[in-house]
């Protein structure tokens, strides 16, 4: 573990530095080290949380460290649009400290390396933090990865430029505790896209298409964009964007995306979904905010 990411290591428990033996110098706890990530996870993990890492141990662990490499070409630009919605209004990344938190299998913290962000990306799943760090070495970037709950991310206040999330704190209970947590880390700015409780999920959920349980088991936590804007505006970071769009697609592209990745096809369904954002993105499924701290 570098230096840097040593320095602003803290207990989850009670919030004390951390040595590089991961030990807490407050409460004396001692946290464990396995193939060089540190999982800094408080005692008792619910059983919640337990689904949600279990169900990442068994996710196929070769498309988890290469998608969306190889992937059709729609599949790409759909996460690529995710990730410039984002972040559009947050600048130059390049040399920020960015923490990823739910950041699964490291795809999110690879989009924003190839930015320029200096990345630690976090998830409580050890199999999904080391596919990170397996990702940033086959890819050739860099990824720091640890093993944490997003709802007591082990990490100093203001520890890190920008707070960035990607469609992760609907797996908890509670997104907005893990918002909260984003908002004490963040020094500069906070990126959130996630799933939002619209109109057209619940027609969505209706025909089968989407769901209101996730893989794992556990209920998908939609958000309000209001709800969103407010708990960021209370903790003292102004919003620069906040909106909705519309995005769907598999996690494992199917056979649609494939036929509309072909020439011709994946030019006309770029712009056929970037026309039907710009007119009635408003209602749709997803949601993207950025704030700054004031």
């Amino acid at each position: 573990m570098n230096a840097e990411l040593l320095a602003v290591l803290r207990c989850p428990v009670c919030g004390g530095d951390v040595d590089s033996r991961l030990r807490c110098a407050a409460c004396g706890r001692t946290y464990r080290e396995s193939e060089g990530i540190a999982e800094l996870i408080a005692d008792g993990v619910d059983e919640h949380k337990r689904r949600q890492a279990e169900w990442f141990a068994d996710a196929d662990p070769e498309w988890e460290v290469e998608r969306p490499h190889g992937a059709p070409r729609l599949h790409l630009w759909l996460l690529e649009e995710k990730v410039r919605r984002s972040v559009s209004e947050l600048g130059d990344l390049r040399g920020r400290r960015v923490l990823v938190s739910c950041g699964g299998s490291g795809m999110d913290a690879e989009f924003l390396a190839r930015r320029g962000a200096v990345v630690v990306t976090t998830d409580i799943s050890p199999a999904a933090a080391r596919r990170a760090v397996e990702r940033g070495r086959r890819h050739g970037v860099v990824i720091d990865s640890i093993v944490a709950d997003a709802e007591r991310l082990p990490f100093a206040d203001k520890s890190f430029d920008v707070a960035y999330v990607h469609d992760g704190l609907h797996h908890l209970e509670d997104p907005l505790v893990g918002l909260r947590e984003m908002m004490r880390v963040a020094s500069r700015a906070v990126a959130v896209t996630e799933p939002a409780r619209a109109a057209v999920t619940r027609l969505a959920m209706h025909a089968g298409i989407a769901t209101e349980t996730e893989d794992a088991g556990n209920r998908v936590e939609r958000l309000e964009p209001a709800h969103v804007v407010s708990v960021l505006e209370a903790g003292g970071f102004d919003v620069v964007r906040a909106g909705r769009y519309g995005m769907f697609y598999r996690h494992e592209p199917g056979l649609a995306v494939r036929a509309l990745s072909r020439p011709g096809l994946y030019e006309a369904s770029r712009l056929a979904l970037t026309a039907a954002n710009a007119v009635a993105g408003g209602l749709g499924n997803k949601l993207a905010v950025q704030a700054v701290r004031i």
